[in-house]
């Protein structure tokens, strides 16, 4: 059995084709998914889905590309939706200073709001990463976001940032970008991930696996993931997916 911790089942990418997508994550032992909505129209797509599969579980929260966008209705809305029975964790939030949409001042006011939210309601956070490791841990630390924990979601930062956020509560996940043949570091970070802080994930549709590289990514998918993981740990598949799949329940609080 596998858990897809991060999946974007709300993207236009599916529009014509969720269900049959939905349908091969299952054929190949998918039996959870977290699907993750980063702005209105993504959120109110994921609250659909969640309500109408049994097992998908569903996060809410502001991606840092469109933190200009941020208002307080929408801190109330992250409030209010947190609430649902299917609602597992806040985000993603965090940082992104490769796109320059939103101002890197107005990024972290809006990732610090979203944390402040998340130790309010006891939810663990889910943050988003790009190009910005020191900012981000550095946010994380001011904010005590260790009260909360959550996951490093796709990391591909260095071994030392892996340790800091895990000082902090932190799981660590790993998606497509670890089964590239030029990802050494991401690699050798995840030989080093303990095991009861890992987990996998696809952020479909992005980042598609190796041999898929550039196409459309899809849940289906995540079981190349955990083949290489399982590879790169020395243990079996089975062990792998087992263990992923107790963190990702514990850390979510599915029974």
């Amino acid at each position: 059995m596998l858990f897809d911790t991060h999946v974007h089942l709300n993207a236009d990418h599916y529009e014509e084709d969720v269900e049959d997508v939905i349908k091969r994550a299952l054929d190949v032992g998918v039996s959870n998914m977290v699907v993750v909505g980063f702005d209105e129209k993504t959120i109110a797509k994921a609250m659909e889905l969640v309500e109408n599969y049994e097992f998908l579980y569903g996060a809410v929260g502001w991606h840092p590309v469109d933190a200009v966008d941020f208002n307080d209705t929408h801190i109330h809305l992250l409030k209010k939706l947190a609430g649902h029975s299917k609602i597992v964790a806040l985000g993603e939030m965090g940082l992104d200073y490769y796109w320059d949409k939103s101002p890197k001042e107005i990024q972290k006011d809006v990732f610090r709001k979203q944390i402040q939210l998340a130790r309010e309601l006891t939810m663990p956070i889910i943050i988003h990463n790009r190009d910005a490791d020191e900012d981000v841990v550095c946010v994380l630390q001011e904010e005590e976001a260790k009260e909360v924990g959550g996951i490093m979601h796709c990391f591909g930062g260095s071994l030392e940032i892996a340790k800091q956020c895990l000082e902090m509560n932190f799981h660590i996940s790993f998606g497509g970008p670890v089964t590239f043949k030029n990802a050494r570091q991401t690699k050798e970070v995840a030989k080093e991930i303990p095991l009861d802080r890992l987990l996998i994930e696809t952020d479909a549709p992005f980042l598609a696996p190796h041999p898929y590289r550039g196409k459309r990514n899809e849940p289906a998918y995540i079981k190349l993931v955990a083949e290489q993981l399982a590879e790169i740990k020395g243990i079996k598949y089975e062990e792998l997916t087992a263990i992923t799949m107790n963190n990702a329940k514990k850390l979510f609080g599915i029974s």
